[in-house]
């Protein structure tokens, strides 16, 4: 086994380790991608993906090579270890590799015009001696042209420094804004507790606190409301063995309860009991 010394160089990842932290690049990576998609002599752009776009299956619009654009895709999200900020166009240009059509070719075209001109961004994490957690859930609703499923979408902090973040479509089709970023927030929540275990076992301790912030006063409200979160399943007793309490409770729940029946008499030792089943 040999010391190499510092990590510098790692699988297209350039590392710089100093005093206050460290750096994360792939600028020569990047690099490398423009120059071979022959966008080196283009014009860079300042943003991946212009104001209020909407992509589609473009049906209409003539194919483009299948392959060179799932190879191109494939490249670019390599990318996403240290620029985050490219998961979302990302995500929607990945939608359309099966059949890519025109405008997603031309989205990705701007996407690497975006890469020429910001090839030296990447991450820069400082040295910190907490283990606080905060993370951001945010949802745009009803954003796929095709489907109307919205996005999800969420970052997490250690202290100051982005650790983990996600950027995808929702499973189901939701009916509101609020419902959206409910359903953020739900994979949000998931994510934060999987971080608190994945901490406890690095550190040997846990993290009992995860601050989760939402930008939707109504999925806030919906969050905090008992009402919606302390509801009985009367169906509880349909599907499985129950415990006395909660059987009788459940019991109650679905109409099953002790009847005045008049007169009805019960038969002991082979008296009669009331009516006879004939």
């Amino acid at each position: 086994m040999s010391d190499l010394g510092k990590l510098r160089y790692y699988l297209g990842i350039e590392v710089t380790q100093h005093s206050d932290g460290i750096t994360l690049s792939q600028a020569r990576y990047v690099s490398k991608l423009v120059e071979e998609a022959r966008m080196g002599d283009r014009n860079s752009c300042q943003i991946p993906m212009e104001l209020n776009v909407k992509m589609s299956r473009g049906l209409n619009e003539k194919h483009v090579g299948e392959k060179e654009y799932r190879r191109s895709i494939g490249c670019l999200r390599y990318l996403l270890l240290t620029r985050r900020d490219l998961s979302f166009v990302l995500g929607m240009l990945s939608r359309y590799m099966h059949e890519p059509r025109e405008s997603h070719n031309v989205l990705l075209k701007q996407v690497l015009q975006y890469l020429r001109g910001t090839l030296s961004y990447g991450l820069s994490y400082e040295r910190a001696d907490g283990m606080s957690l905060i993370g951001y859930s945010d949802s745009s609703h009803n954003a796929d042209e095709d489907d109307g499923r919205s996005t999800t979408g969420h970052i997490f902090y250690l202290e100051k420094c982005p650790i983990t973040w996600c950027s995808q479509k929702q499973e189901t089709v939701d009916l509101s804004s609020c419902e959206a970023e409910f359903m953020a927030a739900t994979e949000a929540a998931k994510q934060a507790i999987w971080l608190q275990d994945l901490l406890a076992e690095v550190t040997g301790s846990r993290c009992e606190k995860v601050t989760l912030r939402i930008d939707n006063k109504s999925a806030i409200a919906l969050t905090k409301n008992p009402i919606f979160h302390g509801t009985e399943q009367k169906a509880d007793i349909l599907t499985k063995s129950l415990g006395k309490l909660k059987y009788k409770e459940m019991r109650s729940f679905i109409g099953v309860q002790e009847l005045n029946i008049g007169d009805f008499k019960l038969e002991v030792e082979g008296k009669n009991v009331g009516p006879s089943l004939k």
